[in-house]
């Protein structure tokens, strides 16, 4: 059994994360050149980068000072908070089991590579939507502590109120890297970053974009700010839900199409379930004045480039405006 333990943060990134310029891309996008900036949490560091490592710093560090031995957590196949908590693992000396949705067939490159580069052991959950499994999490937990292992479970995606405290520290870091700081924008997943980031600087200063991985994020996001804070007011929360296509794993021609324009524009590879649904976002509400020239905006990078390589449908799309370039070139 897990001891109850305070809070206890391990060290599994270097700090602060790099804030760059992207003057290309802002102004490819209607924006100012000096008005666009990139957080890059993607360069974290530990098993590939992504925001998730500063939520396990908190969830792992405590997990590990009240004796767990193993971490236990979910996902889809591609999962990069799957990828991060086997880093993490490894990283802490803790074993880590993943539950993931779907079977060995849904997933043969990506993030599951790094999985079992990482050390992870997989447990295949079959058809469901992947923030609905915890009653295996529960499971295999129960069954891990009957071999004698001592188990903690790590949240879906992280996000709790003790992970959320990871985007509480960056919310902190970035307002020391850019105190004029009018609009940080970030991919909602399962909540935990957008939370942290809505205590830290206000929700009038965090606008997320839904990627379609929970049923309600504004729900979520509330309950998780609320749990941070002493106050229980509801905040007003700037969440977009035009990315989400036709589901989570299916993202629109929107996002492909802002996938390429950061790639082109500054060289930045952004990922299709996350980081260029966000991206995608962003330029949408440049387009309609919901961000202006003349404020200094900030593009949260959580990373989840692994995840691409796993993408199939994103691939071909890829592939086949290396085929187009080629023939451009050729005629």
């Amino acid at each position: 059994m897990v001891v109850e333990q305070p809070p206890h943060r391990a060290r599994l990134g270097t700090w602060p994360t790099p804030l760059e310029p992207a003057p290309r891309l802002a102004a490819a996008v209607g924006l100012d050149p000096d008005d666009l900036w990139i957080k890059r949490d993607d360069l974290i560091g530990l098993g590939g980068g992504g925001n998730k490592v500063r939520k396990l710093e908190w969830i792992a560090g405590t997990a590990r000072a009240g004796g767990a031995t193993t971490l236990v957590t979910s996902g889809a196949p591609q999962s990069n908070h799957a990828r991060l908590t086997a880093a993490a693992g490894a990283r802490l000396g803790m074993d880590v089991v993943l539950v993931l949705a779907g079977s060995p067939d849904d997933a043969e490159s990506g993030n599951i590579v790094l999985d079992g580069l990482l050390g992870a052991r997989v447990v295949w959950a079959g058809d469901g939507a992947a923030a609905e499994l915890g009653p295996v999490v529960d499971e295999v937990a129960d069954s891990l502590h009957e071999q004698g292992a001592v188990p903690a479970v790590v949240p879906f995606g992280g996000s709790s109120p003790l992970g959320a405290r990871g985007y509480v520290d960056a919310g902190h870091e970035l307002l020391e890297q850019c105190p004029d700081l009018s609009s940080v924008v970030v991919a909602v997943g399962s909540g935990g970053t957008m939370a942290g980031l809505v205590h830290a600087l206000g929700p009038e200063r965090v606008l997320g974009v839904d990627c379609g991985a929970i049923v309600s994020p504004e729900h979520t996001v509330a309950q998780l700010v609320g749990s941070l804070s002493a106050s229980h007011d509801v905040p007003s929360l700037r969440i977009r839900h035009d990315q989400v296509g036709t589901g989570y794993s299916t993202p629109g021609d929107a996002v492909f199409d802002a996938i390429l324009t950061a790639a082109r524009y500054e060289g930045v590879v952004l990922d299709p379930i996350y980081t260029g649904r966000a991206m995608a976002g962003l330029i949408a509400a440049a387009g309609e004045g919901q961000l202006r020239a003349g404020q200094r905006i900030v593009f949260l990078h959580t990373g989840g480039m692994p995840g691409l390589f796993g993408h199939q449908a994103t691939l071909a799309r890829a592939e086949k405006e290396i085929r187009d370039a080629t023939a451009r070139t050729a005629g």
